[in-house]
Protein backbone atom coordinates (compact mmCIF):
# COMPACT_ATOMS: atom_id res chain seq x y z
CA UNK A 1 0.00 0.00 0.00
CA UNK A 2 2.78 1.92 0.92
CA UNK A 3 4.00 1.72 -2.42
CA UNK A 4 1.24 2.43 -4.33
CA UNK A 5 0.94 5.49 -2.35
CA UNK A 6 4.48 6.71 -3.43
CA UNK A 7 3.31 5.76 -6.91
CA UNK A 8 0.73 7.97 -6.68
CA UNK A 9 1.93 10.94 -5.33
CA UNK A 10 4.89 10.54 -7.71
CA UNK A 11 2.53 10.98 -10.52
CA UNK A 12 1.14 13.69 -8.94
CA UNK A 13 4.55 15.44 -8.43
CA UNK A 14 5.50 14.89 -12.01
CA UNK A 15 2.01 16.56 -13.22
CA UNK A 16 3.05 19.18 -11.02
CA UNK A 17 6.77 19.92 -12.00
CA UNK A 18 6.10 19.79 -15.82
CA UNK A 19 5.44 23.41 -15.93
CA UNK A 20 8.89 23.49 -13.92
CA UNK A 21 10.63 21.89 -16.44
CA UNK A 22 9.41 23.36 -19.50
CA UNK A 23 10.87 26.35 -17.66
CA UNK A 24 13.85 24.76 -17.24
CA UNK A 25 14.64 24.55 -21.01
CA UNK A 26 13.61 27.71 -22.01
CA UNK A 27 15.71 28.86 -19.37
CA UNK A 28 18.70 26.80 -20.89
CA UNK A 29 18.22 27.96 -24.17
CA UNK A 30 18.58 31.36 -22.54
CA UNK A 31 21.72 31.24 -21.54
CA UNK A 32 24.53 31.72 -23.77
CA UNK A 33 26.43 33.50 -21.29
CA UNK A 34 27.44 30.79 -18.90
CA UNK A 35 29.89 29.19 -21.47
CA UNK A 36 31.25 32.61 -22.17
CA UNK A 37 31.74 32.64 -18.63
CA UNK A 38 33.31 29.20 -18.37
CA UNK A 39 35.35 29.89 -21.30
CA UNK A 40 36.36 33.23 -19.89
CA UNK A 41 37.55 31.34 -16.13
CA UNK A 42 39.18 28.72 -18.46
CA UNK A 43 41.63 30.99 -19.69
CA UNK A 44 41.97 32.79 -16.32
CA UNK A 45 43.68 29.61 -15.18
CA UNK A 46 46.50 28.69 -15.72
CA UNK A 47 49.67 26.60 -14.44
CA UNK A 48 51.29 27.31 -10.78
CA UNK A 49 53.87 28.74 -12.30
CA UNK A 50 51.59 31.58 -14.16
CA UNK A 51 49.59 32.30 -11.32
CA UNK A 52 52.12 32.62 -9.03
CA UNK A 53 54.47 35.15 -11.77
CA UNK A 54 51.02 37.38 -11.96
CA UNK A 55 50.93 37.74 -8.56
CA UNK A 56 54.17 38.95 -8.21
CA UNK A 57 53.52 41.42 -11.34
CA UNK A 58 51.04 42.68 -9.79
CA UNK A 59 51.95 43.51 -6.27
CA UNK A 60 53.14 46.73 -6.32
CA UNK A 61 49.56 48.05 -7.88
CA UNK A 62 47.78 48.82 -4.19
CA UNK A 63 44.36 48.13 -5.57
CA UNK A 64 44.31 44.83 -7.43
CA UNK A 65 46.04 43.38 -3.80
CA UNK A 66 42.38 42.92 -2.05
CA UNK A 67 40.66 41.46 -4.69
CA UNK A 68 43.07 38.77 -5.55
CA UNK A 69 43.59 38.20 -1.53
CA UNK A 70 39.70 37.36 -1.44
CA UNK A 71 39.65 35.11 -5.01
CA UNK A 72 42.90 33.12 -2.63
CA UNK A 73 40.52 32.79 0.05
CA UNK A 74 37.79 32.10 -2.05
CA UNK A 75 39.46 29.01 -3.49
CA UNK A 76 40.64 27.94 -0.58
CA UNK A 77 37.30 27.83 1.26
CA UNK A 78 36.00 25.89 -1.67
CA UNK A 79 38.95 23.24 -1.01
CA UNK A 80 37.54 23.00 2.72
CA UNK A 81 34.41 22.57 1.69
CA UNK A 82 34.67 20.13 -1.11
CA UNK A 83 32.47 22.46 -3.49
CA UNK A 84 33.74 23.02 -6.87
CA UNK A 85 31.50 25.69 -7.74
CA UNK A 86 30.07 28.76 -6.21
CA UNK A 87 26.48 30.02 -6.34
CA UNK A 88 27.05 32.79 -6.35
CA UNK A 89 28.73 32.12 -10.09
CA UNK A 90 24.96 31.19 -10.97
CA UNK A 91 22.13 33.17 -12.17
CA UNK A 92 20.04 32.35 -9.34
CA UNK A 93 16.77 33.13 -11.46
CA UNK A 94 17.76 30.27 -13.51
CA UNK A 95 19.80 27.92 -11.02
CA UNK A 96 19.60 25.55 -8.00
CA UNK A 97 21.75 26.55 -5.42
CA UNK A 98 24.38 23.26 -5.16
CA UNK A 99 24.08 21.18 -1.45
CA UNK A 100 26.12 21.85 1.23
CA UNK A 101 28.67 18.75 1.27
CA UNK A 102 29.14 17.29 4.71
CA UNK A 103 31.98 15.39 5.16
CA UNK A 104 32.11 11.87 6.65
CA UNK A 105 33.19 10.74 10.07
CA UNK A 106 35.07 7.92 10.92
CA UNK A 107 32.94 5.32 12.99
CA UNK A 108 34.55 3.14 15.94
CA UNK A 109 34.98 -0.18 14.42
CA UNK A 110 35.99 1.85 10.75
CA UNK A 111 39.60 -0.52 10.98
CA UNK A 112 37.80 -3.61 12.09
CA UNK A 113 38.05 -6.49 9.38
CA UNK A 114 35.30 -6.51 7.14
CA UNK A 115 33.54 -9.69 5.85
CA UNK A 116 32.70 -9.43 1.96
CA UNK A 117 31.44 -12.97 0.46
CA UNK A 118 32.67 -13.95 -2.41
CA UNK A 119 30.05 -16.24 -3.47
CA UNK A 120 27.22 -13.95 -2.06
CA UNK A 121 26.25 -11.81 -5.13
CA UNK A 122 24.76 -8.38 -4.02
CA UNK A 123 21.53 -6.71 -5.66
CA UNK A 124 22.57 -3.98 -7.47
CA UNK A 125 19.48 -1.43 -7.63
CA UNK A 126 19.29 2.32 -8.33
CA UNK A 127 16.50 4.27 -7.17
CA UNK A 128 14.04 5.61 -8.64
CA UNK A 129 13.51 9.35 -8.30
CA UNK A 130 16.19 11.86 -9.62
CA UNK A 131 18.22 12.84 -6.67
CA UNK A 132 17.79 16.66 -7.55
CA UNK A 133 14.23 17.19 -8.18
CA UNK A 134 13.05 13.55 -6.57
CA UNK A 135 11.11 13.10 -9.35
CA UNK A 136 10.56 9.87 -11.46
CA UNK A 137 10.52 9.85 -15.42
CA UNK A 138 11.82 6.40 -15.85
CA UNK A 139 14.11 6.24 -19.02
CA UNK A 140 15.41 9.85 -18.83
CA UNK A 141 17.02 9.01 -15.48
CA UNK A 142 21.00 9.11 -16.11
CA UNK A 143 22.67 6.18 -13.38
CA UNK A 144 25.70 6.68 -11.70
CA UNK A 145 28.04 4.09 -12.26
CA UNK A 146 29.25 4.20 -8.55
CA UNK A 147 26.03 4.65 -6.31
CA UNK A 148 22.54 3.65 -7.00
CA UNK A 149 21.65 8.19 -7.24
CA UNK A 150 20.39 9.05 -10.86
CA UNK A 151 19.64 12.19 -12.44
CA UNK A 152 17.75 14.20 -15.13
CA UNK A 153 20.07 15.88 -17.50
CA UNK A 154 18.52 18.98 -16.91
CA UNK A 155 18.61 18.96 -13.56
CA UNK A 156 22.47 18.36 -13.47
CA UNK A 157 22.66 21.21 -16.14
CA UNK A 158 20.67 23.61 -13.50
CA UNK A 159 22.57 22.60 -10.79
CA UNK A 160 25.81 23.90 -12.81
CA UNK A 161 27.33 20.65 -12.87
CA UNK A 162 26.85 20.03 -16.59
CA UNK A 163 28.26 22.33 -18.58
CA UNK A 164 29.89 22.48 -22.56
CA UNK A 165 30.34 18.84 -23.09
CA UNK A 166 29.82 17.42 -20.03
CA UNK A 167 26.45 17.10 -21.12
CA UNK A 168 27.20 14.82 -23.82
CA UNK A 169 29.83 12.74 -22.06
CA UNK A 170 26.80 11.99 -19.83
CA UNK A 171 24.36 11.15 -22.50
CA UNK A 172 26.25 8.69 -24.28
CA UNK A 173 28.08 7.27 -21.12
CA UNK A 174 25.63 6.52 -18.70
CA UNK A 175 23.63 3.40 -19.83
CA UNK A 176 26.96 2.00 -21.42
CA UNK A 177 29.85 -0.39 -19.65
CA UNK A 178 31.83 2.62 -19.26
CA UNK A 179 29.11 4.25 -17.04
CA UNK A 180 29.32 7.90 -15.38
CA UNK A 181 29.99 9.02 -12.01
CA UNK A 182 27.72 11.20 -10.42
CA UNK A 183 29.02 14.69 -8.88
CA UNK A 184 29.57 13.03 -5.11
CA UNK A 185 31.49 10.00 -6.76
CA UNK A 186 33.57 12.18 -8.99
CA UNK A 187 35.49 13.89 -6.07
CA UNK A 188 37.28 11.67 -4.27
CA UNK A 189 37.89 14.63 -2.01
CA UNK A 190 34.51 14.39 -0.43
CA UNK A 191 35.87 10.96 0.88
CA UNK A 192 38.29 12.84 3.32
CA UNK A 193 36.91 13.96 7.18
CA UNK A 194 37.29 17.02 8.45
CA UNK A 195 40.49 15.85 9.98
CA UNK A 196 41.88 14.69 7.05
CA UNK A 197 41.42 17.38 4.98
CA UNK A 198 42.85 19.99 7.30
CA UNK A 199 46.50 18.09 6.79
CA UNK A 200 45.83 18.28 3.47
CA UNK A 201 45.78 21.71 3.28
CA UNK A 202 48.09 22.29 5.89
CA UNK A 203 50.44 19.99 3.35
CA UNK A 204 49.39 22.34 0.74
CA UNK A 205 50.21 25.18 2.42
CA UNK A 206 53.55 24.32 3.54
CA UNK A 207 54.30 23.57 -0.22
CA UNK A 208 52.78 26.73 -1.70
CA UNK A 209 50.46 25.05 -3.49
CA UNK A 210 47.85 27.78 -5.17
CA UNK A 211 43.98 25.97 -5.08
CA UNK A 212 42.56 25.60 -8.45
CA UNK A 213 45.61 26.00 -10.70
CA UNK A 214 47.60 23.48 -12.89
CA UNK A 215 50.69 21.85 -12.21
CA UNK A 216 53.56 21.43 -14.78
CA UNK A 217 56.25 18.45 -13.94
CA UNK A 218 58.39 21.01 -12.26
CA UNK A 219 55.27 22.34 -10.29
CA UNK A 220 54.56 18.08 -9.26
CA UNK A 221 58.22 16.95 -8.48
CA UNK A 222 58.90 20.26 -6.08
CA UNK A 223 55.58 19.50 -4.46
CA UNK A 224 56.56 15.73 -4.20
CA UNK A 225 60.48 15.80 -3.08
CA UNK A 226 59.25 18.47 -0.19
CA UNK A 227 56.18 16.35 1.17
CA UNK A 228 58.61 13.67 1.17
CA UNK A 229 60.78 15.32 3.13
CA UNK A 230 58.41 16.43 5.47
CA UNK A 231 57.33 12.58 6.26
CA UNK A 232 60.71 10.83 6.16
CA UNK A 233 63.34 13.10 6.96
CA UNK A 234 65.09 12.50 3.47
CA UNK A 235 65.38 13.57 0.44
CA UNK A 236 63.45 11.86 -2.40
CA UNK A 237 65.27 8.89 -4.14
CA UNK A 238 66.19 8.32 -7.68
CA UNK A 239 63.16 5.48 -7.85
CA UNK A 240 60.88 7.18 -6.29
CA UNK A 241 61.73 10.40 -8.52
CA UNK A 242 60.86 8.17 -11.52
CA UNK A 243 57.93 6.91 -9.83
CA UNK A 244 56.52 10.62 -9.28
CA UNK A 245 57.06 11.33 -12.85
CA UNK A 246 55.46 8.49 -13.81
CA UNK A 247 52.39 9.49 -12.03
CA UNK A 248 52.45 12.68 -13.43
CA UNK A 249 52.38 11.47 -17.27
CA UNK A 250 49.24 9.51 -15.60
CA UNK A 251 47.82 12.47 -14.24
CA UNK A 252 48.20 14.31 -18.02
CA UNK A 253 46.89 11.45 -20.44
CA UNK A 254 46.54 14.18 -23.17
CA UNK A 255 50.27 15.65 -22.48
CA UNK A 256 48.96 18.76 -22.51
CA UNK A 257 52.27 19.57 -20.05
CA UNK A 258 50.29 20.11 -17.33
CA UNK A 259 47.45 18.30 -14.36
CA UNK A 260 44.39 19.73 -14.20
CA UNK A 261 43.47 20.77 -10.44
CA UNK A 262 40.84 18.43 -10.02
CA UNK A 263 43.00 15.17 -10.77
CA UNK A 264 46.08 16.96 -9.29
CA UNK A 265 43.31 17.15 -5.48
CA UNK A 266 41.56 13.40 -6.47
CA UNK A 267 45.23 12.17 -6.80
CA UNK A 268 46.57 14.11 -3.47
CA UNK A 269 42.85 12.83 -1.53
CA UNK A 270 43.85 8.86 -2.35
CA UNK A 271 47.03 9.19 -1.26
CA UNK A 272 46.36 10.20 1.80
CA UNK A 273 43.22 8.05 2.14
CA UNK A 274 46.03 5.22 1.89
CA UNK A 275 48.35 6.90 4.26
CA UNK A 276 45.97 7.70 7.18
CA UNK A 277 43.50 4.38 6.76
CA UNK A 278 44.04 0.92 7.18
CA UNK A 279 42.99 -1.13 4.39
CA UNK A 280 39.83 -2.29 6.36
CA UNK A 281 38.34 1.19 6.71
CA UNK A 282 38.75 1.54 3.21
CA UNK A 283 37.07 -1.72 2.16
CA UNK A 284 34.50 0.54 4.02
CA UNK A 285 33.54 3.16 1.59
CA UNK A 286 33.15 0.65 -1.87
CA UNK A 287 29.29 0.95 -2.85
CA UNK A 288 27.60 -2.92 -4.10
CA UNK A 289 28.39 -1.69 -7.39
CA UNK A 290 31.67 -1.45 -6.98
CA UNK A 291 32.18 -4.89 -4.85
CA UNK A 292 29.95 -6.02 -7.99
CA UNK A 293 32.30 -5.37 -10.23
CA UNK A 294 35.38 -7.00 -7.58
CA UNK A 295 33.54 -10.20 -7.47
CA UNK A 296 33.45 -10.56 -11.63
CA UNK A 297 36.95 -9.14 -11.57
CA UNK A 298 37.88 -11.92 -9.47
CA UNK A 299 35.87 -14.72 -11.17
CA UNK A 300 37.35 -14.18 -14.13
CA UNK A 301 40.69 -14.64 -13.04
CA UNK A 302 40.14 -17.61 -11.18
CA UNK A 303 39.86 -19.80 -14.01
CA UNK A 304 40.11 -22.97 -12.12
CA UNK A 305 37.96 -21.51 -9.67
CA UNK A 306 40.05 -22.83 -6.79
CA UNK A 307 39.68 -19.50 -4.81
CA UNK A 308 43.04 -18.34 -5.77
CA UNK A 309 44.89 -16.04 -8.49
CA UNK A 310 48.50 -15.38 -9.20
CA UNK A 311 50.05 -11.98 -7.78
CA UNK A 312 50.63 -10.89 -11.27
CA UNK A 313 46.91 -11.17 -12.26
CA UNK A 314 46.13 -9.35 -9.14
CA UNK A 315 48.20 -6.87 -10.29
CA UNK A 316 46.72 -6.90 -13.75
CA UNK A 317 43.63 -6.03 -12.26
CA UNK A 318 44.64 -3.39 -10.95
CA UNK A 319 45.14 -1.63 -13.86
CA UNK A 320 41.89 -2.78 -15.31
CA UNK A 321 40.15 -0.20 -12.91
CA UNK A 322 40.90 2.37 -15.14
CA UNK A 323 40.07 1.50 -18.37
CA UNK A 324 37.29 3.99 -19.22
CA UNK A 325 36.99 7.12 -21.63
CA UNK A 326 40.44 7.10 -24.16
CA UNK A 327 41.64 3.82 -22.62
CA UNK A 328 38.69 1.40 -23.58
CA UNK A 329 40.81 -0.19 -26.50
CA UNK A 330 43.29 -0.89 -24.03
CA UNK A 331 43.90 -4.31 -23.66
CA UNK A 332 43.33 -5.36 -19.35
CA UNK A 333 45.85 -7.80 -19.09
CA UNK A 334 48.67 -6.24 -21.48
CA UNK A 335 49.47 -2.35 -19.47
CA UNK A 336 52.89 -1.38 -19.51
CA UNK A 337 54.95 1.87 -18.52
CA UNK A 338 54.39 2.63 -22.08
CA UNK A 339 50.79 3.35 -21.84
CA UNK A 340 51.21 6.12 -19.96
CA UNK A 341 52.72 8.08 -22.16
CA UNK A 342 56.30 8.79 -24.31
CA UNK A 343 58.93 10.57 -21.62
CA UNK A 344 61.75 12.13 -23.11
CA UNK A 345 65.01 10.77 -22.96
CA UNK A 346 66.20 13.97 -20.22
CA UNK A 347 63.06 12.76 -17.83
CA UNK A 348 64.02 11.10 -14.70
CA UNK A 349 61.64 8.29 -15.79
CA UNK A 350 63.31 7.02 -18.90
CA UNK A 351 66.90 7.26 -16.69
CA UNK A 352 66.28 3.78 -15.40
CA UNK A 353 63.76 2.46 -17.98
CA UNK A 354 65.77 -0.84 -18.85
CA UNK A 355 66.54 -1.64 -14.96
CA UNK A 356 63.19 -1.44 -14.61
CA UNK A 357 62.16 -3.58 -17.33
CA UNK A 358 64.76 -6.25 -15.51
CA UNK A 359 63.02 -6.03 -12.17
CA UNK A 360 59.59 -6.01 -13.61
CA UNK A 361 60.19 -9.41 -15.60
CA UNK A 362 62.12 -10.86 -12.09
CA UNK A 363 59.25 -9.60 -9.94
CA UNK A 364 56.55 -11.17 -12.15
CA UNK A 365 58.61 -14.44 -12.23
CA UNK A 366 58.10 -14.19 -8.25
CA UNK A 367 54.63 -12.86 -8.13
CA UNK A 368 53.44 -16.15 -9.90
CA UNK A 369 54.71 -18.37 -6.72
CA UNK A 370 51.92 -16.36 -4.28
CA UNK A 371 48.52 -17.58 -4.54
CA UNK A 372 46.00 -14.31 -3.79
CA UNK A 373 42.49 -15.30 -2.26
CA UNK A 374 39.49 -13.27 -2.14
CA UNK A 375 39.84 -11.02 0.83
CA UNK A 376 43.48 -10.40 -0.30
CA UNK A 377 42.25 -9.58 -3.63
CA UNK A 378 39.99 -6.87 -2.27
CA UNK A 379 41.98 -5.06 -0.01
CA UNK A 380 45.00 -4.68 -2.32
CA UNK A 381 42.50 -3.70 -4.82
CA UNK A 382 40.76 -1.44 -2.81
CA UNK A 383 42.61 1.82 -3.70
CA UNK A 384 42.76 1.46 -7.50
CA UNK A 385 39.29 0.81 -6.92
CA UNK A 386 38.12 3.95 -5.07
CA UNK A 387 41.14 6.07 -7.05
CA UNK A 388 38.88 4.87 -10.57
CA UNK A 389 35.69 6.56 -9.65
CA UNK A 390 36.11 9.96 -11.13
CA UNK A 391 35.23 10.61 -15.08
CA UNK A 392 38.41 12.26 -16.18
CA UNK A 393 40.73 10.07 -18.09
CA UNK A 394 43.35 10.15 -16.29
CA UNK A 395 44.55 7.69 -13.85
CA UNK A 396 44.74 9.06 -10.30
CA UNK A 397 46.72 6.23 -8.53
CA UNK A 398 49.00 5.00 -11.02
CA UNK A 399 49.41 1.10 -10.05
CA UNK A 400 52.77 -0.96 -10.83
CA UNK A 401 54.05 -1.87 -13.75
Amino acid sequence: MGVLMSRRQTVEKVQKVSLAVSAFKDGLRDQPSTRQRAEAEGTRRGTLEQTVQEGEDEAPAGPSQPEESSTSKAAWERLRDGRGVEPEEFDRANRFTPPAFIRPTRELHDDEPLDISLEQREQVLNDEMCEICEVWTAESLFPCRICSRVYHDGCLRRMGYLQNDSAVEVTETAHTETGWSCYYCDNLNLLLTEEEMYSLMETLRQCKIIPETCLTLDDFLHYKHLVHKQQFERPMGEAQEERAALQFSALDPDKKGHVEWPDFLSHESIQLLQKLRPQNSLLRLLTAKERERARTAFLALDQDSDGFIGESECHKAQHAWFRKHNQKETPSCNVSISHVGPMSESSPASSGSSKSQEKTLLATEQEEARPVDWPSFLRENVAYILAARPNSAAVHLKPPA
